[in-house]
């Protein structure tokens, strides 16, 4: 489910199976995704372009508390609640 979405990014997670729970950023208007970690706010796979990653870490720092609480949703198999975009 998307979580949040804002400026052209759309904010995902959800739980897959063994386990692994996937945190995806979506660009839709260039078509560019990636896997960014909450705790670093690093990418892990993909690629965004500077300024969106920038919006991406701004708003994870802002909201990781609340991103944490969907994580824990989502390990137990319940669906994550959406988070305010970036204004």
């Amino acid at each position: 489910p998307t979580i949040s979405m804002f400026y052209g990014i759309l904010v995902l997670m959800f739980f897959r199976d063994k386990g692994v729970i996937i945190y995806r950023i979506f660009m839709y208007l260039t078509s560019d995704e990636a896997f960014v970690s909450i705790e670093e706010g690093n990418v892990i796979d993909g690629n965004l372009l500077p300024k969106q990653l920038k919006m991406v870490q701004a708003w994870i720092e802002i909201h990781k508390e609340e991103l944490m609480v969907d994580w824990e949703l989502a390990v137990n198999g319940d669906e994550p609640f959406r988070i305010a975009p970036l204004q």
